[in-house]
Order: C-alpha cells, then sequence, then structure tokens
C-alpha cells in the first residue's frame, strides 16, 4: 500500500473504536432526546419530527447502539440469520457507520426453544441480524 493509499484510508476512520470518549457520545444523545421531550410536552410536532430525524442520524446515536448490542447486552454472542455474531473493532465500525435506519428490516432466525413448566413442547423464537438490533 502506497503512503497515499494509506492516508485515504484513515480519513474515512476518524477514530478507532477504543479510543471513542462514551461519556461525551452519551451526553450527546441524552441532551438531544431531552430536547425532543420538551418539544413534545410543549406540542411542537414540527421541532418533534426533525429532531427525531436529527437522532436518527447522528453518528453517537448509532455508535451507542452498535455498542450496546455488540459488547453490552446478553444477547451479543447470539447471531442472527445473517451467521455474526462476535464483531472485532473495526467490524463495529463499519457496522456503525454503514447502518441505513430508512431501509426495511432483514428475516429474523426462527430457533425452538422449550416452553417454561412444559419440556417437551417448544415455541418459536425470532432473532434478527446485528444491523436490525442495533
Amino acid at each position: 500500500m502506497s503512503s497515499s493509499e494509506y492516508v485515504m484510508s484513515q480519513q474515512n476512520v476518524r477514530y478507532e473504536w477504543n479510543e471513542i470518549s462514551w461519556r461525551k457520545l452519551e451526553k450527546s444523545s441524552f441532551k438531544l432526546q431531552k430536547r425532543i421531550y420538551q418539544a413534545s410536552k410543549c406540542n411542537d410536532v414540527k421541532k418533534m419530527h426533525n429532531l427525531q430525524r436529527l437522532l436518527l442520524k447522528s453518528t453517537s446515536a448509532r455508535m451507542l447502539a452498535v455498542r450496546r448490542v455488540t459488547q453490552d447486552n446478553r444477547g451479543k454472542k447470539t447471531a442472527g440469520i445473517d451467521g455474526k455474531a462476535n464483531l472485532d473493532q473495526k467490524e463495529r465500525m463499519q457496522l456503525a457507520n454503514s447502518m441505513d435506519l430508512r431501509g426495511r428490516a432483514k428475516p429474523s432466525r426462527r430457533v425452538w426453544i422449550p416452553k417454561p413448566g412444559k419440556p417437551l413442547e417448544r415455541r418459536p423464537l425470532g432473532i434478527p441480524t446485528i444491523s436490525c438490533r442495533a
């Protein structure tokens, strides 16, 4: 890889996953959520919808969503129909940057689990893909 290609690849990724200031991201998305709540209390529907759209597009909200799904949640090692379960740092960044919240959800994986108290009967459980969970 030449030096110009290396510089181009570094420009796309502004920071590494481990170097992200999570507290800052949480604060900024919480402030936006607070503004949405205030607009809804004042019955300002137009402002509320604009702020909701802004929250959906915000990088901080997407990063936090990916972090919750891939690191914090109990089902982080459960693979959906796409087969992805454990993501490394680079894959997490790619997922956060490529999330499209306007698209349709992908099909869920159906797993049959035993019903509580009735070990012979089973019920279906739908497991969505990691991108749909985020």
